[in-house]
């Protein structure tokens, strides 16, 4: 039997400081219980401490793939309900997401009720078809913004790491409203 505590407790794997720090603020609110880690070694060293009750895993981890966490997790405890999140989904990884054990796949950006809605959702219910998907234009400002931060709001890097004229990624991150 679980403890109360046990119930709320969520193991959050995310290599990027920012959104890993809003990530843990948005799921305290919601009442989680919430362990944080930034690589593979990491994790694993959070669920040798103690399984979690849930799991927001990051595919790509700088030691190593999400996918080893939940597939870890999962032969752990198979009533573990954890999600991949990533922003560089393709089909592949999502069958092999499913395979291992997540309970699903989520693309970045997400908000902390849709990661809530994945995590609580019974198992043999589906998630609802969009309502308002992420719109082109939207999508690209949001991957400016995260590979801008992600060089420490760096121009130059960024403008490289995109493959776009420095002049260009100004233009856009000032229309953004980024810098």
């Amino acid at each position: 039997m679980l403890d109360a505590t046990h119930e709320n407790t969520l193991l959050i794997v995310e290599d990027d400081d920012a959104l890993r720090d809003r990530l843990v603020r948005a799921m305290e609110r919601r009442g989680y219980s919430v362990r944080v880690a930034s690589s593979l070694s990491e994790a694993m060293s959070q669920a040798d401490a103690g399984l979690p009750r849930y799991a927001i895993v990051d595919l790509r981890l700088q030691d190593g793939s999400g996918l080893s966490i939940i597939e870890s997790l999962e032969k752990r405890d198979p009533n573990i309900r954890a999600i991949i999140l990533t922003g560089y989904g393709n089909i592949p990884t999502a069958v092999a997401a499913a395979r291992i054990g997540a309970i699903d796949y989520i693309a970045k950006p997400a908000t902390a009720d849709e990661l809530v809605d994945a995590l609580t959702r019974p198992r043999n219910e589906h998630a609802p078809a969009p309502t308002n998907p992420i719109s082109p234009e939207d999508a690209r400002k949001e991957h400016i913004a995260h590979v801008y931060h992600e060089m420490n709001e760096n121009v130059t890097q960024t403008a490289r790491s995109l493959d776009m004229h420095r002049r260009t990624l100004q233009r856009l991150l000032k229309r953004y409203r980024i810098v």
